[in-house]
């Protein structure tokens, strides 16, 4: 039996403390350490990699505070547009879907994709019939609202800007996406992310979260990866991706190949953010170049900690 453990992160950006309530930073650290709890119970019981990322997953977009799923911002057109991937790194099994609409959980989504199509991705209008297909979960449009994310939204909502942040404000400016990735006990890998995008996005926009290969990516031979960050300039970099490239390639181990990704590769292009990555012998890292980014990490060793600022 091999090591497993399991890291996940809830966004990154500038994220300060003296910008931060003492309730909202508690609250804060009891939904990521709701999701740790969630996924590692998974590989605790002996359940594949991919089961403990999606089950993480599924309870950060459950919960508001984090933009995806239930928390989603808002774009252009006053609606929520989700995107979210999936990947098994035994197999290279994945799957995706891209601007889906009132869908509960579009990781789970994502999770059928992979294995009840033939296909990677599914978007928009077609992702939707699929999810109605099989019986999938959504909600109304109400599920989605919080006040905070639709004052944001009001701000730039005739400026033709589109928000990188959660706060609008360019001093906390922050990447709400949220993703895991985990190694479990027969040393299979898995990476999953899930994101409602950028406030105030142009209808059909699609990030980096829902692309394989830039956003996620997972193969047992090297690394699985979940990023967050400003999704453009992660597409552009095919950043997650790089990182497998980086330990298959030039052999460098897990912590050095995010280092090289997240503070030389993404740095020269203006790509702000981080990500999180397992190996196949359970080693985990999470990197980013930015002020804070919400993250957190479970191990067979002991180790059980979240965290949010630098």
């Amino acid at each position: 039996m091999s090591k497993y453990s399991l890291v996940i992160h809830g966004g990154a950006g500038t994220i300060l403390k003296e910008s931060m309530t003492p309730e909202m930073e508690t609250a804060y650290r009891k939904g990521l350490q709701e999701a740790l709890d969630q996924g590692y119970a998974v590989l605790a019981n002996g359940g594949a990699a991919v089961e403990a990322v999606l089950a993480a997953t599924i309870s950060l977009e459950n919960n508001i505070l984090f933009n995806a799923g239930r928390g989603s911002v808002f774009g252009k057109d006053g609606k929520q547009e989700m995107d979210a991937s999936i990947m098994e790194g035994k197999e290279l099994m994945a799957g995706a879907v891209s601007a889906v609409k009132n869908i509960r959980n579009p990781v789970q989504l994502a999770y059928a994709v992979m294995t009840q199509t033939e296909h990677v991705m599914l978007n928009g209008q077609g992702a939707n019939d699929f999810a109605a297909s099989i019986g999938m979960k959504t909600e109304p449009d109400d599920y989605f609202y919080s006040s905070f994310r639709y004052e944001q939204w009001k701000q730039v909502q005739h400026s033709g800007e589109v928000a990188l942040d959660h706060n609008i404000a360019v001093r906390d400016k922050k990447f709400g996406t949220v993703g895991a990735a985990a190694c479990d006990m027969q040393g299979n890998i898995a990476a999953a992310t899930s994101t409602g995008g950028m406030t105030n996005k142009q209808w059909g926009r699609v990030g980096d979260s829902s692309i394989i290969g830039a956003g996620t990516y997972a193969n047992n031979k090297t690394c699985a990866i979940s990023c967050t960050g400003h999704g453009e300039l992660f597409i552009k970099a095919v950043a997650a991706y790089d990182v497998s490239c980086l330990v298959e390639y030039k052999e460098l181990s897990l912590q050095e190949a995010m280092n090289v990704v997240v503070h030389d590769k993404l740095m020269k292009i203006g790509g702000e953010g981080g990500m999180i990555g397992v190996d196949a012998k359970g080693n985990a890292a999470m990197i980013f170049n930015s002020e804070g980014m919400y993250r957190g990490i479970r191990s067979s060793e002991g180790m059980n900690e979240v965290a949010i600022y630098k």
